[in-house]
């Protein structure tokens, strides 16, 4: 049933490239747009977790991270080159949040419904929580640096410890996937169970690809239609970002890791959610920062403080439910609710 739904919604990329074509108003691009996205993001998704079956839990976890932030890295790419350095910023800090809160949140509570309780390698989600502090005091440390300095945002200071913070988160990601795949590999080994895959290797990678390509193009006129939204409705960028294009490209890990936990397999789904928010924040982030470098107006790691406020938070919260190396259903409600608290400040907040 839910197949067919994502089958329907393929109808509004022809639909979206006709409005794009017709100049429709804005606000009718924007919600097309974002829409033709989603079921994009469910079949790369879909095509990563058949992919699982044949490389196993730890590399189809990394795959499915990675191919689902595979809109978030294009959608950036597009924003930086139209400028849009603050949506950019917006959209990096909103999927980090979704995905610890809201993703995370509706697997551990669509998982427990039926379940009084769920359990998890508590070794590997703690080490993957740990990362994620590593790239909070990442984030944070630049921001820190500006309002404690007298040095000016636009000042060639700011760029350059972007760039060298940049390139260690990098490398600090690389070694956490080393550490995930190679020399601590066991700790994220699940059993797959009985599950045979419904496609074959050529089928998955195809799909894979051809749905990466379709959201990059939609993704170009996802963008076009933010500044003439910001100017007819007053939404500022920053909950555009946070709050639309972040939901929009965190549609892959919502579906793969809500269906993971349903069928029990909360280990793959704490993978595909935390290590998403992870690999935003140590990879997709800096490696942004860095690709800005190529376009006139370049982006540096300086956020404002409600978002790395906000993301502080988020991975505080996580670090406390996750702590024990079990989850419930009311622990789903409490990190989608902290989602919906920074949602609404996001709404209000000039």
């Amino acid at each position: 049933m839910l197949n067919k739904f994502f089958n329907v919604l393929l109808i509004f990329i022809p639909i979206t490239i006709i409005a794009h074509l017709l100049n429709l108003p804005a606000i009718f691009v924007f919600i097309l747009s974002a829409i033709s996205i989603i079921p994009l993001a469910k079949y790369i998704g879909e095509a990563t977790e058949e992919l699982t079956v044949y490389t196993g839990p730890a590399l189809g976890g990394f795959l499915n991270a990675t191919f689902g932030n595979a809109t978030e890295l294009i959608i950036g790419i597009f924003a930086l080159q139209a400028g849009l350095t603050e949506v950019v910023k917006a959209s990096l800090t909103g999927s980090i949040l979704g995905n610890l809160l809201l993703v995370l949140g509706t697997a551990v509570f669509f998982g427990g419904i039926k379940r009084p309780k769920q359990t998890f390698n508590g070794v590997a989600a703690k080490a993957s929580a740990s990362t994620l502090l590593l790239a909070a005091i990442a984030l944070v440390i630049p921001a820190i640096f500006l309002q404690t300095s007298k040095i000016s945002a636009t000042g060639g200071v700011i760029e350059k410890l972007s760039v060298l913070v940049a390139i260690i988160m990098i490398l600090s990601y690389l070694a956490s996937l080393i550490f995930s795949l190679v020399t601590h590999k066991h700790l994220y080994t699940e059993d797959v169970g009985k599950y045979e895959a419904k496609w074959s290797i050529k089928k998955s990678i195809i799909i894979l690809l051809i749905s990466t390509v379709a959201v990059a193009f939609m993704s170009e006129i996802l963008v076009g239609s933010i500044e003439p939204l910001v100017a007819s409705f007053g939404w500022t960028e920053l909950f555009i970002g946070v709050i639309f294009v972040a939901i929009i490209g965190n549609a892959a890990e919502h579906t793969s890791a809500i269906t993971m936990a349903i069928k029990g397999k909360m280990d793959l789904a704490l993978q595909v959610s935390m290590g998403s928010a992870t690999q935003i924040a140590m990879f997709v982030a800096p490696a942004l920062v860095l690709i800005s470098l190529f376009f006139p107006t370049n982006m540096s790691l300086v956020f404002n403080t409600f978002e790395l406020v906000s993301i502080i938070f988020s991975v505080f919260i996580v670090n406390a439910i996750i702590e024990d190396g079990e989850c419930n259903w009311f622990e789903g409600v409490q990190l989608v609710m902290a989602y919906i608290i920074i949602a609404v400040a996001f709404f209000f907040h000039p």
